[in-house]
């Protein structure tokens, strides 16, 4: 059984956080996005934009009736401030933008079945919006400017609420510019009553890529130098027409230049990625004052992977253990043993560890880039691993989802598509040309999908760069019986096959989660026919 004493503290921690407050209560949940919330006295947005004709609108009737389904049930709320804050990354302080002044920001805990009602208070000075990585959600919650909604002004605050049908590890971050980028992101677990793993304690464990107010650095002045290519052309007029992304103007980089030149990975088919990010963060902390969790020798440890990085693949190990790999994505994957783990930005992995005695580093290799971030593991005596560690692990038995194979209780039942669309991956750094299909994204382009059908997606990567590809609002199946995925790595020169129930109408981005491949152009929208 897990131990009561995590319950306890996460309960108390969440009831001291001014901004990430969770707290029950029991008004009963409805199909209307406001309900129950009273902020007259500020100013909110419209819940959509509008669809064109021929399409489901995000907050139509079809969405209605799907949030139904889901059986709606206890209401817990949720309160986030997204300011501008000072961060303390372990001895070394940066300004930046982040959910009150914690990085990352308070985790939110609720349970399958419930309701989350959360209101972001915007006191950015620009607008933003909340997206809720990997879940299956209302189409007007999805929180995409332009497509599901409008941005949420500075000083004004928007309601999210929507009921959770899946159980799992997930995430929120901004779809407004490069926002992602800052400090604007937090897990959200999504616990099962009927948990069917044992295990003593667990372990969230954040990893993100860091450049923001650093020597006067920010994700915008990254985005605008890498903007104008590899050969010096000014390509900013990179902005999406008709989209309203909250990422402001970028500004001229006054730091060093960030772009990243000769990173290679062999397990990414070669280049590792563009931006030369100064820091890497295990749950906002720099390696040379890394989190520390204690444990006692023989306890089995839950640990929850989130990749939230911005340009940066993270091979994760364990030193001296080996991860039992028992889900991705938030769904469960037949069992399997690893020494590494590779995660792509937006990819999750929850593994189970029996610990042994000791002190022991969790390194997170920012693969191809030559850095590491670290935590802390300590079940006994001893001093503390080096920043720079590189536990032997590393190098050990990696595994890929690919070598997974889904739980039977989420296989996707057999079934021939009914429909595939072909999404090739185009352009380079040389122009920053990063597109689907050779066409910049366009919030009025649609891929039409029908509900019920079988859908099939077909990436075929012509670029020199992998890419994480993420589908909002539903989960895929890698192949015939593999992994229940909703962001996968696609590697260069390759094509990968996904299969997905349309179970979820609306309207849906696909999209590179490289937050600068997908702000020049790498993204597109599923649209479900009315």
């Amino acid at each position: 059984m897990r131990t009561p004493t995590r319950r306890t503290v996460l309960v108390s921690a969440l009831a001291a956080a001014g901004t990430g407050l969770l707290a029950a209560c029991s008004s009963d949940s409805g199909s209307d996005s406001m309900k129950g919330m009273d902020h007259s006295s500020m100013n909110h947005p419209s819940t959509s934009a509008a669809a064109p004709a021929g399409f489901v609108s995000p907050n139509g009737p079809e969405v209605v009736a799907a949030e139904a389904r889901r059986r709606p049930g206890p209401e817990r709320k949720v309160a986030l401030t997204a300011t501008e804050t000072t961060l303390d990354l372990g001895g070394r302080t940066v300004r930046s933008w982040a959910y009150g002044d914690r990085l990352p920001g308070q985790e939110v805990r609720a349970a399958l079945g419930d309701t989350l009602a959360i209101t972001l208070a915007n006191h950015l000075p620009q607008p933003t919006s909340l997206h809720w990585h990997g879940l299956a959600l209302r189409n007007d919650m999805d929180g995409v400017p332009g497509v599901t909604q409008e941005a949420v002004r500075a000083g004004a605050s928007f309601d999210y609420r929507f009921a959770l049908s899946r159980p799992g590890t997930y995430w929120f971050h901004p779809h407004s510019g490069v926002q992602q980028d800052r400090g604007l992101y937090a897990p959200l677990i999504v616990e099962d009553p009927k948990e069917p793993l044992h295990y003593d304690r667990e372990w969230v464990v954040v990893l993100d890529d860091w450049v923001d107010g650093v020597d006067g650095s920010t994700p915008d002045a990254v985005l605008a130098e890498l903007a104008k290519g590899m050969g010096g052309t000014d390509h900013s007029s990179h902005g999406m027409p008709g989209m309203d992304t909250g990422g402001g103007t970028a500004t001229p980089a006054t730091g060093p230049s960030r772009m990243l030149m000769g990173a290679a990975s062999p397990l990414l088919g070669g280049d590792a990625g563009d931006v030369a990010h100064p820091f890497h963060l295990v749950n906002g902390r720099l390696a040379s004052a890394p989190e520390t969790f204690t444990a006692k020798p023989g306890d089995r440890i839950r640990i929850r992977l989130i990749n939230a990085g911005g340009d940066t693949a993270y091979r994760v190990a364990l030193g001296g253990h080996e991860l039992t790999v028992t889900h991705t994505d938030g769904f469960p994957v037949e069992q399997a043993t690893a020494q590494a783990l590779l995660l792509g930005m937006g990819e999750r992995y929850d593994v189970l560890v029996t610990v042994k005695d000791g002190v022991f580093p969790l390194t997170a290799l920012a693969e191809g880039k030559n850095a590491t971030a670290l935590a802390v593991l300590r079940t006994g005596g001893g001093a503390a691993p080096d920043a720079s560690v590189r536990p032997a692990e590393l190098d050990g038995r990696l595994l890929t989802a690919g070598q997974l194979r889904a739980d039977a209780s989420v296989r996707l039942p057999a079934k021939a598509p009914d429909r595939t669309v072909r999404l090739e991956l185009t352009g380079g750094m040389a122009k920053a040309d990063w597109a689907f299909n050779s066409r910049k994204y366009d919030p009025a382009q649609r891929y039409p999908v029908a509900a019920g059908e079988r859908v099939r997606l077909e990436f075929r990567n012509s670029t020199g760069m992998w890419h994480p590809v993420h589908l909002h609002g539903h989960s895929f199946a890698l192949g015939a019986d593999g992994p229940r995925k909703d962001t996968a790595i696609v590697l260069p020169g390759t094509t990968l096959a996904v299969d997905f129930d349309a179970d979820n109408p609306g309207l849906w981005m696909v999209h590179c989660h490289n937050v600068y491949h997908s702000e020049t152009g790498m993204m597109t929208v599923l649209g479900y026919q009315a």
